[in-house]
């Protein structure tokens, strides 16, 4: 039973999830009937499926939020900020119980007994409201709760025999499907064995119904949620009106079951042809067969344990090592037949692993739900009218990035809110809305994703932070930074600009910590900001952490891996031009470009090589080379950590295995441009300027 309580906790999370979702949307929009209807629908399924797995708790708790909303339905109450600031609070409660573990801690009951109180005083101030109205996208007029149009569905629930295994009552599913308006169930016994064959661990029963229902479609579809792996289950809507107030209609259904191992779809379609010629009944387009069939549903999505994915990419990735190696075996053999073979393995390694990477990326916007509910409470904490907009919310991102960035992201946000955003009297004053205003924005930008967080609030003086920064002693007074470099200085330990330290920021700690997490997972972060106009934090990542196409090349006797996706292009060029140019610029199809000299960068002793190759890459929307021995060609990259004893460089993101045993460096090209920048004490900037 242990593995169905954890896939209903899975599935409980997902819901929760949903609900808050909705919850604060609902907030934008409380007379949205869909909405409603959703709360409703989310909380009705949570209750039913704790019933059934256990969870008398939230079952019960769940049964008492799901009356407040009922009364919302019947337009006996009207969503309000009371209510759903009890709510979002329960959905926050609704997680704790989930880990059985915590049900037992006082503070927990403490809480528990509050959020029941003051459901009870909800409920008792249940009175005639108007009645929600229909979204504003939408051009029907609005309509009682009371006075729905009714629709009538087919529903074929046929469950697999080993149904009863995960601890499901096909009987207690039927009778949710009644709950959702009227039902007509046929069941059929055709498939039952001689009782010498029976085996009582196994379901040979399957059903057909009529539904009728105001509900949408989803809320019938909900019933079988946990059940979708283990049945055939098809939903249909044939009507936009009941069916089941037509006797004739209802008793052919009956005769039909009777006589018929199986009604059918079709048969149920001439029926209700028959039933609209006698009663002119409007009966759906069914000729555009629109079925909603949740086994085909099944088929295109299922849930996969994160676990399984992190197996699947580290099998990847030691399968593309080993393609490396029977590549490299191929071609140093020369066996007849081994090397056309070493190819179609290389071919389908990358197939698989494009194929991998895939399945591991997730859409933003599975985290912006937190950051939406962080902004709503705090912002109310704080007195501040904000509002929260994102953009690009489609965009995904690996997996284990999108959990390393949670943290980050809410240090920024909590920082825009408390100092970013001014006082509703402030902005008033400066002319500015008095609803302040924060971004996220995300977007591709080549084999990278960038994170936007903007806001429209006070910015940061850059005056401010190069006296504090001198006050501190990070800085000298004489010493003239650019304006890029004293925005900079915000992302050093223990450097805050807060006037004030308060419970949310300004303690110093949060932006060196946002820095550190970011270079962790290979990004970068960049903050720009202009007093009075606000602050823009801009946040660089890879598309995914595993495996990188890079470019293989030598220095003396070390290989390393510059990132494919920052090589422009490749140059040969004089050994003589390298050594005796002026201020470590070349010329490459007519134009400067700087360069850096690896060789002379790593303190090794000057090349005999004639030719040196410059690789030219893409650094802060300029060119600069970087002079190698040697380009070996093309390489897909495992990526591995260095460990403990070098975690405190930059230059290095880490380290792959070759084909022959041999380690190669990975290269952060944007942190070793800045790195030998700065040694060499000259600016890269300043000489493409000029």
């Amino acid at each position: 039973m242990d593995n169905f309580k954890k896939k209903f906790i899975e599935e409980a999370t997902d819901l929760l999830e949903g609900l808050e979702k909705a919850l604060l949307a609902l907030e934008e929009d409380p007379n949205d009937v869909s909405l409603i209807q959703q709360v409703f629908r989310v909380m009705h399924t949570l209750k039913g499926n704790s019933s059934m797995f256990g969870f008398d708790l939230i079952d019960a708790f769940t049964h008492e939020m799901e009356t407040i909303y009922d009364l919302i339905r019947g337009g006996k109450l009207q969503v309000t900020r009371e209510i759903l600031d009890v709510t979002l609070a329960s959905v926050d409660h609704l997680k704790v119980l989930l880990n059985e573990d915590s049900i037992n801690d006082p503070m927990v009951k403490a809480n528990h007994d509050n959020l029941l109180g003051k459901v009870a005083k909800l409920i008792s101030q249940d009175k005639p409201v108007e009645v929600a109205k229909e979204p504003k996208t939408s051009k029907a007029a609005a309509v009682s709760v009371s006075n729905e149009v009714e629709h009538t569905y087919y529903v074929l629930f046929e469950p697999v025999k080993e149904i009863f295994n995960n601890g499901t009552n096909p009987l207690y599913l039927l009778d949710e499907l009644h709950a959702n308006g009227k039902a007509l169930v046929i069941s059929h016994l055709n498939r039952i064995p001689k009782l010498s064959e029976m085996n009582p661990e196994h379901c040979y029963t399957y059903w057909e119904a009529i539904v009728v229902t105001s509900e949408v479609v989803n809320s019938i579809s909900d019933v079988f949620i946990f059940v979708e792996d283990e049945s055939n289950i098809e939903i249909q809507k044939i009507a936009d009106t009941n069916l089941l107030k037509d006797l004739s209609f209802v008793a052919d259904i009956q005769n039909l079951g009777r006589v018929q191992r199986d009604i059918g779809l079709t048969a149920v379609l001439k029926l209700i042809d028959d039933a609209s010629r006698r009663q002119n009944l409007n009966v759906a387009n069914v000729i555009k067969k629109e079925k909603l069939n949740s086994k085909d549903t099944t088929i295109s999505s299922i849930r996969v344990s994160s676990d399984k994915l992190d197996l699947l990419m580290n099998l990847v990735s030691e399968l593309v090592t080993t393609q490396a190696r029977l590549s490299l075996f191929a071609e140093q053999n020369g066996i007849a037949g081994l090397l056309p073979i070493a190819e179609n393995v290389q071919k389908l390694s990358r197939q698989l692993r494009d194929t991998a990477f895939s399945i591991v990326l997730i859409p933003i916007e599975n985290m912006l739900t937190r950051f939406q509910r962080l902004v709503r409470d705090l912002s109310n904490e704080l007195g501040k009218d904000v509002v929260f907009v994102t953009e690009g919310a489609e965009t995904e991102l690996d997996k284990t990035i999108i959990e390393s960035l949670a943290d980050p992201l809410m240090h920024i946000l909590r920082n825009s809110l408390d100092h970013g955003i001014e006082d509703n009297e402030i902005r008033v004053k400066r002319g500015k809305p008095k609803q302040g205003k924060i971004t996220l924005k995300a977007f591709y930008s080549g084999a990278n994703v960038m994170i936007q967080i903007s806001d429209d609030g006070a910015g940061i003086d850059s005056a401010v932070i190069t006296e504090k920064a001198i006050a501190k002693g990070i800085i000298t007074a004489d010493r003239k930074l650019t304006r890029r470099e004293v925005l900079d200085l915000v992302f050093l330990p223990g450097f805050s600009t807060a006037k004030q330290v308060t419970d949310v920021s300004g303690r110093g700690v949060g932006m060196d910590v946002v820095k550190r997490k970011i270079a962790d997972i290979r990004g970068e972060v960049e903050i720009d900001s202009e007093p009075g106009v606000g602050t823009t934090i801009t946040i660089k990542l890879p598309l995914t952490l595993s495996i990188i196409d890079g470019l293989l090349v030598k220095v003396d006797d070390t290989h390393f891996i510059i990132p494919l996706s920052v090589v422009d292009k490749i140059f040969a060029v004089e050994h003589a031009k390298v050594t005796s140019t002026f201020n470590n610029v070349v010329v490459l199809d007519g134009k400067q470009v700087p360069f850096f000299y690896f060789r002379k960068e790593f303190s090794l002793p000057e090349s005999s090589l004639h030719w040196e190759q410059v690789i030219v890459v893409n650094f802060e929307e300029k060119s600069v080379g970087l002079i190698v021995d040697t380009v070996v060609g093309e390489y897909q990259a495992v990526l591995k950590p260095l460990g403990k004893h070098y975690k405190n460089q930059d230059i290095i993101s880490g380290a792959t295995i070759l084909g022959d045993g041999t380690v190669a460096l990975v290269m952060d090209t944007n942190k070793i441009i800045k790195t030998f920048a700065q040694h060499e004490a000259f600016k890269i900037e300043k000489i493409v300027n000029e």
